[in-house]
């Protein structure tokens, strides 16, 4: 079983228990609710959607929250193909992986492109690393506004009105980069102008942990299939905003057949439920688990 977290002010990913335990990450623990917090904000956190977190708490998403509340959290991500040395950002998944010594290192929920403006994918290096940087508007940021009616900024010193945050990790694709927020509900979404958008502080810890020459990967993957080291298979469905197009079933197929995975091993019929919700949480589809009488997956399925 995945470790779970107890709660606690700035929870973490943790890895999956047994011999390889970068199948997947989970945080699982209770939030507190604090002045302030919102489902959207507490979801954005952790990596997990608020339409989730609203049903698995039975909590109707139109209502606010109140100081003192509990609210369980359960975000699950299967682990994409590691780097020996670097990073890898899953645009559909909204995810961000550091990988060292090719075990994984962290995990970070991202907010990436809008569908109208996507995050490029492929392979780039850090060019640089930047604290307080100065945002210099792109022209076509420039034109964006004006058509919106709002003002024309040509550039937003550092503070608390610049959407960059404190920490910037610029990349060598054209104009992106890992920064940080300030409007920290945002993340775990597809809201930015193609930058990679994280949490004020797990963007602190990435840039920390980066430097000017490291390599990564930025793809595209919306169907995630993994298998730990104790045989538990894990399949992930995320949303397609780019609309890639590509059915889940061949797909997922051809991914069991590439990782050696039998699939007469997998409940078919529990990825296809999966794929069609496109729900974002990593679950497990082996056929010991999901037909095995009191497990969540059989449940669901009842």
């Amino acid at each position: 079983m995945a470790a779970a977290l107890l709660a606690c002010a700035q929870p973490v990913f943790a890895q999956a228990q047994g011999p390889s335990p970068d199948a997947i990450v989970e945080r699982a623990f209770e939030h507190v609710v604090a002045r302030g917090d919102s489902l959207a904000l507490i979801a954005a956190r952790n990596g997990v959607s608020a339409r989730l977190l609203a049903a698995d708490n039975a909590l109707d998403p139109r209502r606010p929250l109140r100081p003192g509340q509990v609210v369980r959290v359960l975000a699950r991500h299967v682990v994409p193909p590691p780097l020996e040395h670097g990073v890898v950002v899953n645009v559909p998944q909204r995810m961000v992986f550091q990988f060292r010594a090719g075990r994984l290192a962290g995990a970070y929920p991202a907010a990436v492109g809008r569908a109208d403006w996507p995050t490029p994918t492929g392979e780039f290096r850090v060019i640089n690393r930047q604290t307080d940087k100065t945002w210099i508007v792109p022209p076509s940021i420039q034109e964006e506004m004006r058509r919106e009616g709002k003002p024309v900024l040509v550039e937003v010193p550092p503070g608390p009105e610049n959407p960059l945050g404190r920490h910037w990790i610029g990349l060598s694709l054209p104009a992106i980069g890992l920064h940080g927020t300030n409007a920290p509900a945002s993340v775990y979404g597809f809201r930015s102008h193609g930058c990679i958008r994280l949490h004020p502080d797990d963007v602190a810890e990435l840039f920390d942990r980066t430097r000017v020459g490291e390599r990564g990967r930025i793809v595209y993957l919306p169907w995630l299939l993994a298998q730990g080291g104790d045989g538990r298979i894990w399949f992930q469905a995320n949303p397609d905003p780019y609309r890639t197009g590509g059915g889940a079933d061949e797909q997922v197929r051809s991914m069991a057949r590439e990782r050696g995975i039998p699939e007469a091993s997998i409940d078919w019929e529990r990825v296809a439920a999966m794929a069609k919700a496109r729900d974002g949480r990593a679950a497990e589809v082996g056929i010991a688990a999901t037909r095995a009488p009191g497990t969540p997956e059989a449940q669901e399925k009842g």
